[in-house]
């Protein structure tokens, strides 16, 4: 995939780099914060079955059982109202005020057992779309195959789908052929039916907040319990409904440090393919998702895996391949030290601009192609990060005398510089990451890197690029 649709980096490839004093660059689009909110390191461990393992564990849904649906009482949770946002209850009471039922749908619910902030918080109601509409002054309805209101409040927008949109939807979808639930009554069965159409058991949960009761027809707070993400339905089939399922179980596994189900993982191999259905702009978001909130080294790791990495990153994806990668290191692969250590200053609620993870793309890249010497790497780091400020960054880096990380191959013997040297070295490090970014979102370039080295999960996809 190429990035010319982004308008950051249509920004960083027109920068003009001359021998002058000061770097004209833009500020990063980003504010590094002290506080460092800790994650869970992914789990990558278990493999997922190769090919030649074709017995895949069969669920309950595949025989045509859903497992037992149980309701919570908050207590049992560890759920308090205080939790929910307040402009959240202000829709939640707006439209129980009118006699509609409403409740808190998907990852919010997930994040609350977690005892995590809900980057937001989405609503599912009794009424229909257009009265959400009457309810609220500021909302309009948006989707077409999937509608859903946005209600605007408070500078925020809160997402309102309805039961009435969720069944039409799963007229249009594949026969799961799973059983409601024994003992299931109308309620039941509306909320049974759209946590069906939902994408993992996880994801799958409804809370009441008046009744204050959650509502798990899937087993999603024995997955939260495990630690594992899996699919609502069987795992081929929910893939063949929406191939983005495939990156959002990447995405979800590597923020909250999940595990993923054999059967899940097995067909996130074999369908990985299928995402290039998907068209350039939702690959590009899906990318920002994982990489901009504090999960960029996980999601790496995971996106090599499971074969994925050449579909979105395709030169990442042949420097793997080049250096031989496992899974495991942690010593060696530069480019994964450099999303660690940005994953510290990010958080879920805290996300950097795109401009920076493709600017840390572009340098390591850069770099991978010619190795430099790490006063040079470092000065032109505090150039950039002091808006450019080239004379600054020099004097700064000659204070330096902690020795670099001799691990890394992209990081030559240091050899001394002096002032002007260096400073010609920190204009020719920008000339090539100016480049790079050019390479990046070229057809031709795109293709030979992955032509380069046949030896990655995947060679031959530089269709997904533009001219």
């Amino acid at each position: 995939m190429t990035f010319n649709s982004v308008h950051s980096l249509a920004m960083i490839a027109s920068l003009k780099f001359a021998r002058k004093p000061t770097l004209h660059l833009r500020s990063t689009p980003f504010q590094c914060v002290p506080k460092v909110v800790p994650r869970f390191l992914a789990a990558v461990e278990a493999e997922a079955p190769t090919n030649e393992q074709t017995s895949v564990s069969i669920r309950e849904e595949e025989i045509g059982k859903a497992p037992a649906w149980k309701r919570l009482n908050y207590e049992e949770l560890g759920i308090r109202n205080s939790m929910i946002g307040s402009t959240t209850k202000k829709v939640l009471n707006g439209l129980r005020k009118k006699g509609y039922d409403v409740y808190l749908v998907g990852g919010c619910v997930r994040d609350l057992i977690l005892k995590k902030t809900p980057k937001d918080f989405d609503i599912i109601t009794s009424a229909e779309l257009k009265e959400v509409t009457r309810t609220f002054s500021w909302s309009e309805i948006v989707g077409k195959r999937f509608p859903v209101c946005h209600v605007h409040m408070d500078d925020t927008i809160v997402e309102v789908s309805s039961f009435d949109t969720t069944k039409c939807k799963a007229g249009m979808e594949f026969s799961h052929h799973i059983e409601a639930p024994s003992g299931c009554g109308k309620k039941d069965h509306l909320r049974w039916m759209n946590c069906l159409n939902r994408d993992f058991t996880i994801n799958g949960l409804m809370l009441d907040p008046y009744a204050r009761i959650a509502y798990d027809y899937f087993g999603g707070i024995e997955d939260i319990r495990k630690a594992k993400v899996r699919t609502v339905i069987p795992a081929e089939t929910s893939f063949q409904e929406d191939c983005a399922r495939i990156l959002r179980a990447i995405r979800i596994a590597a923020r909250l440090g999940f595990s993923i189900s054999k059967e899940t993982a097995h067909f996130i191999k074999n369908l990985s393919s299928s995402v290039l259905s998907l068209d350039k702009g939702r690959l590009l978001m899906e990318m920002n998702y994982m990489l901009a909130f504090g999960s960029g080294e996980a999601s790496l790791r995971l996106l090599w895996k499971f074969g994925l990495l050449d579909i979105l990153l395709p030169f990442q994806a042949a420097y793997f391949a080049q250096h031989g990668f496992q899974r495991r290191d942690r010593r060696t692969n530069m480019l994964l030290s450099l999303f660690s250590n940005l994953d510290k200053l990010l958080a879920p609620n805290r996300p950097c601009h795109n401009s920076l993870w493709v600017g840390i793309l572009a340098l390591h890249k850069a770099l991978s192609d010619r190795p430099r010497n790490p006063l040079a790497v470092a000065a032109f780091s505090l150039a950039v990060h002091n808006g450019g400020n080239l004379l600054e960054a020099v004097s700064m880096a000659g204070m330096i005398n902690k020795p670099h990380d001799v691990r890394f191959p992209e990081l030559l013997d240091p050899s001394g510089l002096d002032a002007e040297a260096l400073e010609a070295e920190i204009l020719d490090l920008a000339e090539s990451v100016r480049g790079t970014i050019l390479q990046m979102t070229n057809e031709y370039f795109v293709s030979q890197a992955m032509a380069d080295y046949p030896q990655a999960p995947r060679s031959n996809l530089s269709t997904l690029c533009v001219s």
